[in-house]
């Protein structure tokens, strides 16, 4: 794994960032919507290895923190056809590994967040809801970990 912000001076932070999961439907839209309101001069984006669909639970438990994602459509790394990022940060082992590949061509830094898939909770809506609030704050900790240290 390349180190964060090789290559970066000293408190400048990496001016594009892309989020990465499985199929950017919940994970790496959390993340881009939590990194856009950190630092809303940031270049950021978000997409999947897979397009999947919108999810309503994500949509939900942003919404509780005044983030609107319910417009967004999940695309593909293909579909986004912008590899020009200072650093990709992975959410998902199987991203991490196919993005680890492209930084062997590509010139941009790669950070791995492990993050659980909240898609798989059961229960009530409540217990549901509560499984994407625990990403979504996970997510949000991360972000403002990554800011804090540019």
């Amino acid at each position: 794994m390349r180190a964060a912000f090789q290559g970066l001076s000293v408190g400048s932070g990496p001016s594009s960032i892309l989020f990465v999961c499985r199929h950017n439907a919940i994970r790496s839209p959390m993340a881009a919507a939590l990194a856009r309101q950190a630092s809303p001069n940031t270049y950021i984006r978000s997409a999947g290895l897979e397009t999947g669909q919108a999810d309503p639970f994500a949509v939900a438990v942003m919404a509780e923190k005044g983030l609107d994602i319910s417009k967004r459509k999940p695309r593909s790394l293909e579909e986004l056809n912008d590899t020009s990022f200072d650093l990709v940060v992975t959410l998902a082992p199987e991203a991490h590994h196919h993005v680890l590949d492209l930084a062997r061509t590509q010139s941009f830094d790669v950070v791995y967040w492990p993050t659980l898939d909240p898609s798989g909770a059961q229960g009530s809506r409540e217990q549901i809801l509560e499984s994407y609030r625990s990403v979504r704050d996970a997510l949000d900790h991360q972000v403002n970990e990554l800011f804090a240290q540019t």
